[in-house]
């Protein structure tokens, strides 16, 4: 008896190209992570100058570099000089709030009006910040000239005057030093500038009418300005032998001038 022998077929499938979700996961994984190494590339290269700044790092862009390295010290002098009533030593002063509050307008004696301190206030305080910063400005020249020479240059800088102003909402200071860069070129600068963001030449204007009505009445309505300015506070605390500390403040920046007057003062008990 024959015997059927059973066939055995086997049958092949071709292999799938579809990969497993591992692989694919992988792949997606990389793709993403070359997207985004392109765009930290173009970031970097579009901010690199400001991103150097930022950290201390030399810049080939001189106002960049005399910017960054002056702000802080500009601020830091135009701040000490609001709160003392616009000299960065105050001879006579009225000691308030651990602040040595400059007069602006003084009298020792009663019953008499005062007499300005400071009759040109703005070119008074424009000039205690230019004498202020004066070391610094060396001290970020040769850094400046330091960092250029580092990157290849040949530098030079010519000795000039420093210019301060007060503008309306900003103060401008003006390092009148001619600059010659060269490399493969050269590049001349007349003058390097900072410019630093601040309402003191509002403040100093309104200052000056507060201190024009007490030399004519011996006082001043506080609420007359801020009626005005809306975004101005304006106070006034008088103390006891005389004397008024006058702070004006900006409600929007929180920035403040404050300073001192003693006109037709009373004697204590009357």
């Amino acid at each position: 008896m024959n015997e059927k022998r059973g066939i055995h077929t086997r049958i092949l499938m071709p292999h799938s190209k579809i990969l497993p979700k591992p692989k694919r996961s992988q792949i997606a994984i990389f793709v993403i992570l070359g997207v985004m190494i392109i765009a930290l590339g173009i970031i970097a290269y579009v901010f690199f100058p400001q991103i150097q700044t930022g950290f201390g790092v030399s810049t080939n862009n001189p106002d960049v570099f005399i910017q960054n390295c002056m702000e802080d010290k500009i601020k830091n002098t135009v701040d000490t000089i609001s709160l003392q009533g616009g000299s960065m030593n105050p001879s006579n002063f009225f000691l308030y709030q651990e602040n040595k509050v400059e007069y602006l307008c003084y009298t020792n004696e009663y019953y008499i009006s005062c007499v300005m301190q400071q009759p040109l206030l703005k070119e008074h305080i424009e000039s205690e910040i230019k004498n202020e910063i004066a070391g610094e400005k060396e001290n970020c020249l040769n850094s400046l000239k330091d960092s250029f020479e580092k990157q290849g240059y040949d530098v030079k800088i010519n000795s000039g005057d420093t210019k301060v102003e007060l503008l309306p909402k900003r103060i401008s200071v003006i390092f009148e030093n001619e600059l010659t860069l060269t490399k493969s070129e050269t590049q001349r600068y007349e003058s390097l500038s900072v410019n630093l963001n601040n309402n003191l030449y509002e403040m100093v204007n309104i200052a000056n009418s507060i201190l024009n009505t007490e030399v004519r009445y011996g006082d001043s309505e506080t609420t007359i300005y801020m009626s005005y300015y809306k975004n101005l506070k304006v106070e006034k605390h008088k103390q006891t032998e005389g004397t008024k500390i006058y702070i004006l403040t900006d409600r929007d920046s929180n920035t403040k001038f404050q300073f001192a007057s003693r006109s037709i003062a009373w004697p204590a008990g009357i």
